[in-house]
């Protein structure tokens, strides 16, 4: 969220239900100079609805891909991109790619996503 909020993606936000993390995080923000900046929000990333996010990353588990998949196929809006870390999405095909092992990253496209499940 950090990185991102550098990069100037707005509004930068965090979702994460482990309070030691979601403190963690609170932590980091206002160390790296960014308190009141960006927002970490203790909320069920299931249960949030992502239709007006345009930028979502996510660092998850793999066994948590396919059924987030499916979640941000059926809110994201065509523009939206979405960055994966250390683990892809088994069934899309990445845009691009950065990095390489526990630092690599893969972007989607929202839009080429669908095209793509649509054949």
């Amino acid at each position: 969220v950090i990185e991102a909020y550098k990069q100037g993606l707005r509004p930068a936000i965090g979702y994460e239900l482990n309070p030691w993390l979601l403190c963690l995080s609170n932590y980091r923000a206002w160390k790296a100079g960014y308190h009141g900046k960006i927002s970490f929000l203790k909320k069920d990333l299931w249960k949030v609805n992502l239709s007006d996010c345009y930028n979502v990353i996510v660092f998850l588990a793999p066994s948590v891909k396919p059924p987030l998949a499916t979640k941000l196929l059926a809110e994201l809006p065509d523009e939206a991109r979405v960055v994966a870390g250390r683990f892809p999405f088994p069934s899309w095909t990445p845009s691009s790619t950065l990095g390489q092992g526990l630092e690599q990253v893969w972007a989607y496209d929202v839009k080429e996503v669908r095209r793509a499940a649509q054949r």
